[in-house]
């Protein structure tokens, strides 16, 4: 894709909490695709790994990078067989975007893809700041009921949206929740909206459990202090991606049930009651970003207000202090969702 010479003001993270406020690049709309101006980002932990240690996971820093991968924007041009009536639409950005043609893409399993490419993913640059180029069927149009204030927790909504389609209906189904950090908190509201009969959570932060309460939980544990029962649920997702939490979600499970993988791995590698598995025949499922009709479906669940996303936002930060934004998500417990404002050049 060419580039014009431009003027984008951009968060560029050069090492470990080395992150700078610079001019880049702006990329030319090709065939297909569209401009988003970004208009907010909120933080991920992708984001405070690579801030804090220069990785996430296998993934290293290996040249400045704009970081961010969770945004919404407004469409302002778009490229050769794309209608102009979307110029001036509201869209939550997908930022894991594949090339369309591969075996996986075709039959349906594109988040799955190797030739996914994903914004805020080393080498490749993220969304903060002020603008964005990619295909526009990747730019989902926004209800105006989906207030510009929470419009970026789309992303995420859609991961939680995309794990409970992995284990199909939980209509009257009895849920385990291990994890009550964003993902988890977005997953608990999601099952209740598709009609769970109960729902139990468990964290370590008791602040995380309350909000947790209050938006609908029949039950909330501490974790290591509040055992979940063993052989009690028939649904459990794990949203933490800590071994023990991993082994106790599979544990509380009764005959026939399914533990879904949310949460990202601490270690590759870890212990599991595999015995568990093979006599209950519980079924294991991973979740991986999000597959299609995820975003369409956080969207309606937004939009409808059957999601409050209002309640996971903590903060607010301006583009030009990015990196105090991602000093906040790393050390204050009370943070869920920081959002960044990218149409806000100085202090709030």
């Amino acid at each position: 894709m060419a580039v014009i010479s431009g003027n984008d003001e951009a968060a560029v993270l050069h090492g470990p909490r080395d992150l700078r406020i610079e001019k880049i690049d702006r990329m030319e709309v090709g065939d297909g695709q569209v401009r988003v101006e970004v208009h907010g980002v909120s933080l991920c932990g992708s984001d405070l790994h690579y801030y804090a240690d220069g990785r996430n996971g296998s993934n290293s820093l290996t040249q400045p990078t704009v970081l961010g991968h969770e945004g919404f924007g407004v469409v302002t041009e778009v490229g050769a067989g794309v209608s102009q009536d979307r110029i001036g639409q509201r869209v939550a950005i997908e930022p894991a975007v594949p090339n369309g043609t591969s075996p996986l893409s075709l039959s349906g399993h594109y988040n799955v893809c190797p030739s996914v490419v994903c914004f805020g993913s080393p080498p490749n640059h993220g969304l903060l700041r002020q603008s964005v180029v990619l295909a526009a069927e990747f730019a989902h149009p926004l209800p105006d009921s989906i207030d510009d204030g929470v419009a970026a927790l789309i992303e995420p909504l859609a991961v939680a949206a995309w794990a409970a389609a992995r284990v199909g209906s939980v209509l009257g189904k009895r849920i385990a929740i291990t994890g009550a950090g964003p993902i988890g908190l977005l997953v608990l509201q999601t099952v209740i909206a598709l009609g769970a009969s109960e729902t139990t959570i468990t964290d370590v932060a008791p602040a995380r459990l309350e909000v947790a309460a209050a938006l609908g939980a029949t039950a909330t544990l501490r974790s290591g202090e509040d055992a979940l029962p063993e052989g009690a649920f028939d649904i459990a997702f794990d949203c933490s991606g800590h071994p023990g939490a991993i082994a106790d979600a599979a544990r509380s499970l009764g005959p026939a049930g399914i533990l879904a993988l949310v949460g990202v791995p601490g270690r590759a590698v870890a212990e599991f009651p595999i015995g568990s598995v093979q006599r209950w025949e519980l079924d294991i499922r991973g979740c991986f970003r999000y597959g299609p009709s995820a975003f369409a479906d956080a969207i309606a669940l937004a939009g409808s207000a059957r999601v409050d996303l209002a309640a996971l936002v903590t903060s607010s930060y301006p583009l030009a202090e990015s990196a105090a934004a991602l000093e906040a998500a790393l050390t204050d417990p009370t943070q869920l969702k920081i959002v960044i404002d990218t149409t806000s050049r100085g202090p709030q």
